[in-house]
């Protein structure tokens, strides 16, 4: 079964650099958010979106803290907040080692903490070990129908979220 990771990331020499420690570390090639409020349109199915086989539900959300338009805490508050999708695993993956970001995400509902790694073997292996376990020994929960997954609350508007 394929799996479709969510990656919320703005940085983007992030996204090239780590987007290669991904595909190293055998990960399929995840949808990436640029921000919070695209992530929002994204897990509602709204907009650009709306077509869930071209973008399907992710199965697993790594998740960045510092992102424009509307932070990394407030979209895990959001996705934790819609029961329809409270239940995907959300892995914050960031570079802050501020025990206190590492505490409010928890708070927040989050399964996981992984910082991003500056050496590129490194990422790779944390990278493998988020495959081997949340995506291959991990059990899921059920993905939502088409029918609840349109039902995510999202704005209609996606700016307007986080105002």
């Amino acid at each position: 079964m394929k799996h479709t990771v969510l990656w919320v990331e703005d940085d983007a020499d992030d996204v090239l650099l780590i987007g290669r420690a991904i595909r190293k570390a055998g990960l399929d090639q995840p949808a990436v958010a640029r921000d919070g409020r695209t992530a929002v349109a994204y897990l509602s199915g709204i907009g650009e979106f709306a077509d869930r086989d071209a973008h399907p539900f992710p199965s697993l959300i790594l998740l960045d803290l510092k992102l424009p338009r509307m932070s990394g805490f407030e979209l895990l508050q959001w996705i934790r907040e819609h029961p329809e999708i409270r239940r995907i695993p959300v892995v914050m993956f960031t570079s802050s080692k501020q025990q206190a970001d590492v505490d409010r995400a928890y708070d927040l509902g989050a399964n996981g903490y992984l910082l991003k790694s500056v050496d590129h073997e490194d990422l790779v292996e944390a990278l493998k070990r988020v495959r081997d376990f949340w995506l291959a020994l991990n059990l899921n929960p059920s993905r939502p129908s088409s029918e609840i997954a349109a039902s995510v609350s999202g704005p209609a508007n996606p700016s307007a979220v986080g105002d």
